[in-house]
C-alpha cells in the first residue's frame, strides 16, 4: 500500500508544497550548498596545473554541472517530482529510490564531516591566537569540546528549523564571510612579499597532489541533492526559474573560485600550501586580517552545516517514513540523531579521510553524473525523445564520464594509500 501511495504522489502534475521562499533566498542557499571548504585548497590545485588549465577545468565543471541541474529539472518536472530519491523511484523503482538516498547520506555526512574537522581544528587556533595562549591544555582549547559547543548551540537550532528557505538570511551571511575571504586575499597578494625560502619544504608531493586536481574542481560545484528541496520550497516554482537560480548560483561561485585560487597562488607561487590559511600563518601567525579571515571561514562552514543537513533528513524520510505527514518529533530526532553521529565521527575517528575519500568517490560522481542521466533517460518518456535522441545520447555520455570520474577518483586513493602517504585532498 506505501509503494502504490508513493506512486500516487509522484503521478500528480504538482508537489502538495507551497513553497514561500524568494529568488534571491534561493540563491543564498543553492550557493551556500555549492560553497564548500575546497576553496581553501584551490590556489594548491592551480599551482599544479597552472592558470590557463585550471580556468579550462573550471569552467567544463562549471558548465557540466549547470546541465547536470538541467537534467535533474527536466526529469523533476515531467513527472512533478521535487526529491531526489522520488525520481530513482520513479526511474528504478525501490533500488533506484535506495540507491539515491543512501548516496545522498554518503556524501552529505562526508560534506558535514570535513565542515566539522575544519571547527575542529581552526577553532582552538583562533582562540589561542586572540589570548595568546602557549598551552593548549585549557578545556576550550580542546577541539572536541568546541565542537560539540559549535554543534549544539549553533547547528542545531538552525537544523531544527522546519523549512529550507528560512535558511537563507544565514546562507547570505555566510556567503559574506566568504566574500571577505576572497577580499582579503586579494589585499594580501600585494602586502606579502614571496617567495619565501623557508617554504621550500612543501607538506604534500607535486605529482600525487595533481592527481587530486581533476577531482578537487570535479566535485567543487557539487549542490546536488541541494537543488530539489530548494526547488520545492520556491515561490511560484517553474523549471526555468529554478535553472535561473542555480546558473546564476554557480555563475557566483565560479567568479569567486577562480579569483580565490588566482590571488592565492600569485601570492605565494609554488610555495602555497594545500589550505591556504596555513600558508598566511607561516607569514605571521598573529596577523590580524588573517585571524579575522579564519572567523569568518569558520562562519561560513559552520553555517553551511544546516543546508547540508536538510536533504540527508529528507532523504531518511524518503527511505523510511515516505507517506507520513510532517511531524515535529521525527523531524528533531533525525536531526539529533544525526549531528551526533558526526559529532561521534569527528571526535573519536581521527583518521577516516580514506573512508571520506571514497565516499567522495562513489557518491559524488553518482549524484553530479551518473543518477542525473540514468533518471532523465528512464523518465523523459520515449514518444517526447527517443533512445537515440540527441538529449538522450548526450545524457549516456554523460553517464560514462560520471563513471570515469568513479573510477579515475578510486584509482587516485588507492594509488595514494599504496605509496603511503595518505594525503587526500577534500574537494567540498
Amino acid at each position: 500500500a506505501g509503494s502504490v501511495s508513493a506512486f500516487c504522489l509522484q503521478s500528480l502534475p504538482q508537489t502538495f508544497f507551497e513553497g514561500k521562499t524568494s529568488f534571491g533566498m534561493s540563491v543564498f542557499n543553492l550557493g551556500n550548498a555549492i560553497m564548500g571548504s575546497g576553496i581553501l585548497g584551490l590556489a594548491y590545485a592551480m599551482a599544479n596545473t597552472g592558470i590557463v588549465l585550471f580556468l579550462i577545468l573550471l569552467t567544463v565543471v562549471a558548465c557540466l554541472s549547470a546541465y547536470s541541474i538541467h537534467l535533474l529539472l527536466k526529469s523533476s518536472g515531467i513527472v512533478g517530482i521535487r526529491a531526489y530519491e522520488q525520481l530513482g523511484y520513479r526511474a528504478f523503482g525501490t533500488p533506484g529510490k535506495m540507491a539515491a538516498g543512501i548516496a545522498i547520506t554518503l556524501q552529505n555526512i562526508g560534506a558535514m564531516s570535513s565542515y566539522l574537522y575544519i571547527v575542529k581544528y581552526e577553532f582552538p587556533l583562533v582562540i589561542q591566537a586572540v589570548f595568546h595562549h602557549q598551552n593548549p591544555g585549557h578545556w576550550y582549547l580542546d577541539g572536541n569540546y568546541l565542537v560539540m559547543i559549535v554543534s549544539v548551540c549553533i547547528i542545531l537550532p538552525l537544523a531544527l528549523m522546519k523549512q529550507l528557505g528560512y535558511l537563507g538570511y544565514t546562507s547570505g551571511f555566510s556567503l559574506s564571510c566568504m566574500v571577505f575571504f576572497l577580499i582579503s586575499v586579494i589585499y594580501k597578494k600585494f602586502q606579502v612579499k614571496c617567495p619565501f625560502g623557508e617554504f621550500d619544504n612543501r607538506t604534500l608531493d607535486l605529482n600525487n597532489s595533481t592527481a587530486y586536481t581533476i577531482p578537487i574542481l570535479a566535485f567543487a560545484f557539487v549542490c546536488h541533492p541541494e537543488v530539489l528541496p530548494i526547488y520545492t520550497e520556491l515561490r511560484n516554482p517553474t523549471k526555468k526559474k529554478m535553472q535561473h537560480v542555480s546558473n546564476i548560483s554557480i555563475a557566483v561561485m565560479y567568479v569567486m573560485y577562480f579569483l580565490a585560487a588566482l590571488f592565492g597562488y600569485l601570492t605565494f607561487y609554488d610555495n602555497v600550501e594545500a589550505e591556504l590559511l596555513h600558508t598566511y600563518s607561516k607569514v605571521d601567525r598573529y596577523d590580524t586580517l588573517i585571524l579575522c579571515v579564519r572567523v569568518a571561514v569558520l562562519t561560513a562552514v559552520t553555517l553551511t552545516v544546516p543546508i547540508v543537513l536538510f536533504p540527508v533528513r529528507r532523504a531518511i524520510q524518503q527511505l523510511f517514513f515516505p507517506n507520513k505527514t510532517f511531524w515535529w518529533p521525527r523531524h528533531i530526532a533525525i536531526a539529533i540523531i544525526l549531528l551526533t553521529t558526526i559529532n561521534m565521527l569527528v571526535i573519536f575517528a581521527p583518521n577516516i579521510l580514506g573512508i571520506f575519500g571514497v565516499i567522495g568517490a562513489t557518491s559524488a560522481p553518482c549524484l553530479i553524473f551518473i543518477f542525473p542521466a540514468v533518471f532523465y533517460i528512464r523518465i523523459i518518456p520515449k514518444e517526447e525523445e527517443p533512445m537515440r535522441s540527441a538529449p538522450k545520447i548526450l545524457a549516456a555520455c554523460f553517464a560514462g564520464l560520471g563513471v570515469l570520474f568513479m573510477i579515475m577518483s578510486l584509482s587516485f586513493i588507492i594509488i595514494d594509500w599504496t605509496s603511503g602517504s595518505s594525503n587526500a585532498s577534500s574537494g567540498h
